[in-house]
């Protein structure tokens, strides 16, 4: 290009000379530089085209429902790979009447074999031709099937998911195999050093009583056995239907994803059966607060060179809303707000060292391990917690520090720590809706929920207009439910759910005093 630029100056062109030292400035190897202006359009080089949002529709999830049903939804997104999968309105929350753990044991023999493939290596190398991987998650009330490959392998990758949900072989020595796999994983979750998961189920269960979202997420070990391939047809029969799956796909064309829809997922009959459903669970979830105790030793968890003090782990939780809700995006800012997370986090910009659980709890409690805020939602209802650890000789000074913090919420909303909020729920949204399979999930679980999509840009805006009021209004609500507790270890000193309540329901947050004759 340089050195046709002499060139367009010699044949007449009006395009001004550069001046001043510019012209005078050489090569290395000692010629000098081309004396001609950038602004001119160089002969031979094709004119620019520079990128730009042209119009809305570029962006637009686009979404199309199919004659039996099934929704088909799609992102388009630059690049050679694309992720698609099926997500299935279907969890362990419509397992009460049905054995508890088929979603569980659903999870863990997907991509095995199936009408098509012999076994779950053949479906591997099936991938791997077109360089992909696939992933099946189960959670409360979706399980999704995914598959990350070349674009060009879209077919391949359709029919592959239709035939996995639709067709699988569930053969005996397949689901000894989930039998044995669930037991170890049961096993692996009692040991553990991080209990998350673990105060997690407990908390749902103290939540919801027995019903839909409170029902256990893993297999109970008695049910391991009880479950085989007449108990899980009977459920597919019932849940694995076109009106409740999504077909979403990122990185395709919106008509290629359709048209592969039609071939493979429209007319076929899947392996239970097409009978008629007949006991599809439409239970609304039903928030009853409570407590759910587990006392164990936790002394030996992390042993080793630098083991894990003994600690005891408290949730404490109040009933917050669906993500359906307008109400769910000051939930989404609060939950920023407190953040919190380990005592021994090395900080640093957006490391959430500025959120109240850090400000107020760990930064003044030396022997506090953990202090973190969590949000769970669903379609109907939510649940706002903080799960806390500490000594268990001081359990009960804990659980005070955490109903303090509650009662705190619904006091003065800070400006800055409110915009400080609000900017890292925007980051932390972008941030993660610039990976593939996150903006897949995101299409999936929207369409699944409302049949369209809102955009991050419309997000963003709603958390913009979050104001210091709606946290006070959204809080104060939630105050007047009654707590859900969830209690792991040494729990000699753990105050009673009254106390707790009584505490929740205070101007101050604190515990009832108790006077006790001898220490």
């Amino acid at each position: 290009v340089v050195a046709g630029a002499p060139g367009l100056a010699d044949g007449g062109s009006r395009c001004p000379r550069r001046s001043g030292l510019a012209a005078g400035r050489s090569y290395s190897g000692g010629g000098s530089y081309p004396s001609v202006s950038l602004a001119c359009p160089l002969p031979g080089v094709p004119k620019a085209v520079f990128a730009a949002a042209e119009g809305r529709e570029k962006f637009e999830t686009g979404v199309t429902v199919l004659e039996n049903g099934l929704r088909v939804a799609s992102q388009n997104k630059f690049g050679q790979f694309c992720t698609v999968g099926l997500l299935i309105n279907s969890g362990s929350r419509h397992e009460a009447k049905y054995l508890s753990g088929i979603s569980h044991f659903l999870e863990k023999l997907a991509f095995s074999s199936t009408a098509q493939f012999g076994s779950k290596d053949e479906i591997l190398l099936t991938l791997e031709k077109h360089g992909g991987i696939c992933d099946c998650q189960a959670s409360r009330d979706t399980i999704m099937y995914a598959v990350s490959a070349d674009a060009k392998g879209l077919d391949t990758v359709v029919n592959l998911l239709a035939d996995v949900a639709l067709q699988p072989r569930l053969s005996d020595e397949e689901i000894e195999m989930t039998r044995t796999a669930i037991r170890f994983e049961l096993e692996d979750l009692n040991m553990r050093p991080d209990p998350e998961p673990l105060l997690t189920e407990m908390i749902h269960a103290a939540a919801y009583g027995d019903n839909t979202v409170g029902l256990n997420r893993f297999c109970p070990v008695e049910n391991t056995d009880k479950i085989n391939r007449e108990v899980l047809h009977s459920y597919l029969r019932n849940y694995y239907t076109p009106d409740r799956m999504v077909l979403a796909g990122v990185g395709i064309e919106h008509e290629q994803l359709v048209e592969c829809a039609r071939k493979h997922l429209l007319g076929v009959e899947p392996v239970w059966g097409a009978g008629q459903t007949k006991d599809v669970d439409r239970s609304v979830a039903q928030y009853t607060g409570g407590i759910v105790k587990v006392e164990k030793d936790m002394s030996d968890v992390s042993l080793g060179p630098t083991p894990i003090p003994e600690l005891t782990h408290i949730m404490i939780g109040l009933e917050s809303c669906s993500f359906l809700e307008e109400d769910f995006i000051p939930f989404a800012v609060l939950n920023m707000m407190m953040g919190g997370g380990g005592s021994f986090s090395a900080g640093g910009p957006g490391k959430g060292m500025f959120t109240r659980l850090y400000l107020n709890v760990l930064n003044r409690h030396h022997w506090m391990y953990n202090a973190t805020s969590y949000h769970h939602s669903y379609e109907d209802t939510g649940l706002l917690c903080i799960h806390a650890s500490a000594d268990p000789r001081q359990v009960r000074e804990m659980v005070e520090i955490i109903t303090k913090e509650f009662i705190l919420m619904a006091g003065a909303v800070g400006e800055v720590e409110l915009e400080r909020a609000k900017t890292q729920l925007k980051s932390m949204l972008m941030m993660n809706l610039e990976s593939r399979p996150v903006i897949f999930e995101d299409v999936g679980r929207q369409v699944l929920a409302t049949n369209t999509r809102k955009l991050p840009q419309e997000l963003c805006a709603l958390i913009s207009q979050v104001k210091s009021t709606d946290i006070r209004r959204v809080v104060t609500k939630m105050l007047h439910k009654k707590p859900a507790v969830a209690a792991l270890g040494d729990l000699t000193d753990l105050p009673t759910y009254e106390h707790i309540q009584s505490a929740l329901s205070s101007k101050d947050g604190r515990l009832p005093r108790m006077y006790r004759l001898f220490r």
